[in-house]
């Protein structure tokens, strides 16, 4: 939210301005109610200034409640309900969004866990603006999608301008999920959202508190070899704790990251944002639409529309001593000077970041419309960790910890909930005994540092453009290289000033057309990606070697390694939706089966065996456990109706598959949309899609080879029977 929620009625039925505070229950003069020390109390709210600058019309806030969202920090005491323990399955420093998003998944695991956090309460304003489809579709096998996606408004459009001239209008963000495009939310609201979600598992955030120093111990007999002491810095009390694992969700300036001594590879740019939130009186025609405007000679800004008509703007600003920005202070002030022969970053104002605004935006204007209601200098970074994990894999890292890069794109709440639910599942698993962890957790460093990787080139590629810059791409991916110190243009400073152009290199149409080149070939490229749909992982103890079936049809096309697509379906005479309904709750394995429409003698026999195998104790269902582990999903094409109508022959499989608690949905849409098209799935013979708890596909197999799925399950799982 960009301000204070004002006061609203909804007395005839709809939401109306209202006056006072109609959140106040207010109690007084009910003599039967008066004197109840039981009876509802309205918690004290506060309001918070939401930016360390101003404009002239004056300065915003927003009301916060410290009761419900401070945690330790709150007004009324630690609730008597929480009874923190110093032993516990995971440590998490750091209650930003990542932290709180690994939080969510083991409170829905079962796991003990610890959260602490520097900061007194969630954040007020700023910083991340926008989730991907694919952030939304993992948060809704929490049950918080909804709270998220209806936020703000829906980004499916994109406007680029140059030089004054419409560059490029036009649909964008358009994906297969069924969120589609980017939805805007701020970073405050989406740390609220977690925190009552974890309060109503009976869990807080340990609130002013710090990682002092941490220790591993090496001994193989140890249950809870962390050994960490945090820091309470209102009061300066210190706390031992004891934990199976540490999870470092603490940031650019990681303390976990330091501690193991791993590099923060990459580059520190001389490119600056100035950040402003802002309601905009303007007449450029597209200001509420998600886009660039960019100036050959100035620079480029970034538009992202907000909640309630604000917008956010970033503006590049060149700091350089002959910079706009230099220039306009000098002759404003003739004995301007700055030390080193560069702008103070720290002090430039508001007024200034719109200056440079307007110079880009020319011919167009901008003026302030409203207070702002946040501001911030920012300085481009393009860093990942070297590592994600420690050798022994009992620390991990995860969001700005082990990834920072610039805004193109919203990578970085979004890589950082894929971080969360790649890690939470598999932390989760081998805190429990269920994994073997040596097998599963080094698969989470080898998963998320390629993602990141790949964000540092896509997001820093579409920056170079909208900035004219010709800084080189950090090259990140060649860890061997950089162990033998081959740096390849990484850990280092680098200039960010607008490349220079030579007058004449390319004539105005020229220019457009390798402009529209460049775009229409990054999108092709990269529009997936730029969701989070697009994020392949390789082949490892998790991602199984794609099947081969020389001169047949495979059991499904979609390949091992990648999203889960989620096609509509049916779940009964009267309810549709999708398949990722099916598979929310906690953290298990989903073995999807394909089985057409089952009349087929061979999909019978293959199910038949599948079927079977899930009564037998040394199965790899009944080994590693049952439904506490495992999630089945018939998909066929008959309808409810006809399910019922089986003959007792053909239905026997299905009640053996129903008595293990597999759920049965009804592709019911016409060919050439439904789940089995979606999927690639045989009809002949059938299919299995293992997919694993944080929505990528395992492996894929046909009904009948269970071996095949045993041998991958015992790859990672520890068995009843080991």
């Amino acid at each position: 939210m960009a301000f204070a929620v004002p006061p609203s009625t909804w007395e005839n039925g709809f939401k109306q301005p209202a006056t006072g505070r109609p959140w106040v229950w207010d109690q007084s003069g009910d003599d039967e109610i008066d004197d109840d020390p039981n009876s509802y109390v309205t918690p004290p709210s506060t309001e918070i200034v939401t930016s360390d600058a101003h404009n002239d019309l004056g300065i915003n806030v927003v009301r916060t409640w410290p009761t419900l969202y401070d945690g330790t920090n709150s007004p009324h005491g630690i609730p008597s309900w929480w009874k923190p323990d110093e032993k516990v399955d995971v440590l998490i420093i750091g209650a930003g969004p990542s932290g709180l998003a690994i939080a969510a998944s083991l409170a829905r695991q079962g796991v003990s866990f610890r959260i602490i956090d520097k900061s007194d309460g969630p954040l007020i304003a700023g910083r991340a603006d926008g989730v991907q489809p694919r952030f939304l579709e993992t948060i809704a096998m929490w049950g918080l999608a909804p709270e998220i996606h209806e936020e703000g408004p829906l980004i499916e459009r994109t406007a680029i301008y140059k030089d004054g001239e419409k560059l490029l209008f036009n649909r964008s963000h358009q994906s297969d999920s069924r969120y589609r495009g980017l939805h805007i939310i701020t970073q405050g609201q989406i740390e609220r959202i977690y925190v009552r979600d974890l309060a109503r598992h009976k869990a807080i955030v340990e609130r002013s508190s710090v990682l002092r120093d941490y220790t591993v111990r090496q001994s193989a007999d140890e249950l809870y070899p962390v050994q960490a002491t945090i820091k309470n810095e209102r009061t300066g009390e210190c706390q031992a704790i004891q934990a199976k694992y540490l999870v470092g969700s603490d940031g650019a300036a990681s303390t976990t990251r330091k501690g193991l001594g791993i590099p923060f590879d990459g580059v520190s740019t001389d490119i600056y944002w100035g950040i402003m939130d802002c309601i905009y009186i303007t007449d450029y025609p597209h200001a509420w639409v998600f886009g660039s405007v960019i100036s050959s000679k100035h620079g480029g800004c970034v538009i992202i529309p907000r909640e309630d008509g604000y917008i956010r703007l970033y503006t590049q600003l060149d700091v350089s001593k002959t910079g706009a920005l230099a220039a306009s202070r000098q002759e404003k002030d003739p004995s301007f000077a700055e030390a080193g022969g560069k702008i103070d970053v720290h002090s430039i104002t508001p007024g200034e970041v719109l200056e440079q605004a307007n110079r880009i935006f020319a011919p167009y204007k901008l003026e302030f419309g409203a207070p702002l209601s946040w501001f911030a200098i920012w300085k481009i970074s393009e860093r990942v960790a070297r590592a994600y994990s420690s050798p022994d894999n009992r620390v991990h890292l995860v969001g700005d910890a082990a990834h920072v890069h610039s805004v193109m794109g919203a990578f970085g709440l979004n890589a950082s909930i894929l971080d969360a639910a790649n890690l939470a599942w598999k932390i989760g698993l081998a805190a429990k005994g269920v994994a073997k962890a040596d097998a599963l957790l080094p698969t989470y460093n080898d998963e998320r540092r390629q993602h990141a990787v790949r964000v540092i080139e896509v997001s820093g590629t579409y920056l170079r453009f909208v900035c004219g810059s010709d800084l080189h791409v950090p090259n990140l991916r060649d860890i061997e290289g950089l162990n033998k110190g081959q740096h390849n243009g990484v850990n280092g400073n680098t200039n960010g000033k607008p490349a220079d152009k030579p007058n004449g290199e390319k004539s105005k149409e020229a220019q457009k057309t390798a402009d529209l080149g460049f775009l229409a070939d990054f999108f092709k490229a990269n529009g997936q990606f730029l969701l989070g749909v697009d994020c392949p992982y390789d082949q490892s103890a998790i991602v199984a070697e794609p099947p081969r079936f020389a001169g047949d049809k495979p059991p499904l096309r979609v390949k091992p390694g990648v999203r889960a697509p989620n096609p509509r379906v049916c779940f009964a005479t009267e309810q549709t939706g999708y398949l990722y309904d099916k598979l929310a709750g906690p953290a298990r394995f989903h073995i999807v089966v394909f089985a057409s429409s089952i009349a087929g003698i061979e999909v019978q026999r293959r199910l038949r065996i599948f079927a079977e195998s899930l009564e037998d104790p040394a199965g790899f269902y009944k080994r590693f456990g049952g439904s506490c582990l495992f999630n089945i999903v018939l998909v066929t094409k008959l309808l409810p109706f006809q399910l019922r109508e089986l003959s007792l022959s053909v239905s026997e499989p299905l009640k053996l598959l129903q008595k293990e608690g597999a759920q049965v949905v009804f592709d019911d849409r016409a060919p050439d949309e439904d789940a089995h098209t979606t999927w690639g799935a045989n009809h002949a013979k059938g299919g299995v899609a293992v997919i694993r708890p944080d929505l990528w596909v395992g492996m894929t197999a046909f009904p009948d080879e269970v071996d095949i799925m045993a041998k991958y399950f015992e790859g990672f799982l520890q068995g009843s029977q080991d």
